[in-house]
C-alpha cells in the first residue's frame, strides 16, 4: 500500500513538473514572438556622408535622443570605413520618435574627437539637418522625426 501511495505521489509531482514546463515553454515562445514583432515595427534610418576629404580612418555616427545627446553613449552607434570620400550607414529597427545624428570623421581611429589647443575640432564632424554651427551642436538643431516610414538623410561635414 505504501508503494502505491508513493507511486501515486510521484505521478502527481511529475504531472506538476510537466505542467510547469509546458507553461514555461509556451511563455517563452509567446514572448519571443511578440518581441520579434515589436522590433520589426521599427524603421530604418540610412545616413549618407559623401563630402569626406580623405579616406583615412573611419566615420563614427551616433543615433541620439534628447536624453543621450552630448551626455552619454548613443542609442545606436556605427562605424564605417571611408571609401572614395563616402560612407553609407543604416540604423535598423528604430522606434518612432525624435532623434539627432552626430557624425565624426575619426581620421586616426582613436575613437574620439581630437581638438586644437584653442578647443577647435581637428577632425571633421556633422549633425543631422546640416545646421551652420557657431558653437557646440544642440539636439534641437539636428532633430528629426521617425514615424511610419524609413528615413534617408545626408550629413555634410
Amino acid at each position: 500500500m505504501n508503494f502505491l501511495k508513493k507511486n501515486y505521489e510521484t505521478q502527481i509531482i511529475n504531472r506538476n513538473v510537466l505542467s510547469k514546463a509546458i507553461v514555461l515553454i509556451l511563455t517563452l515562445i509567446l514572448s519571443t514572438t511578440l518581441s520579434s514583432a515589436q522590433t520589426e515595427n521599427g524603421k530604418d534610418i540610412t545616413v549618407t556622408i559623401d563630402n569626406i576629404t580623405n579616406d583615412r580612418g573611419h566615420v563614427i555616427i551616433g543615433l541620439h535622443t534628447t536624453d543621450t545627446f552630448m551626455k552619454t553613449e548613443a542609442l545606436q552607434q556605427a562605424a564605417a570605413k571611408v571609401k572614395d570620400g563616402k560612407v553609407v550607414v543604416t540604423f535598423k529597427n528604430v522606434a518612432p520618435g525624435n532623434y539627432a545624428l552626430l557624425a565624426l570623421h575619426d581620421e586616426n581611429d582613436n575613437k574620439r574627437m581630437d581638438f586644437e589647443p584653442n578647443g577647435m575640432p581637428l577632425e571633421s564632424f556633422g549633425l543631422s539637418n546640416n545646421p551652420m554651427l557657431m558653437g557646440p551642436p544642440t539636439f534641437s538643431e539636428g532633430k528629426f522625426e521617425v514615424s511610419n516610414e524609413n528615413v534617408a538623410l545626408t550629413i555634410s561635414f
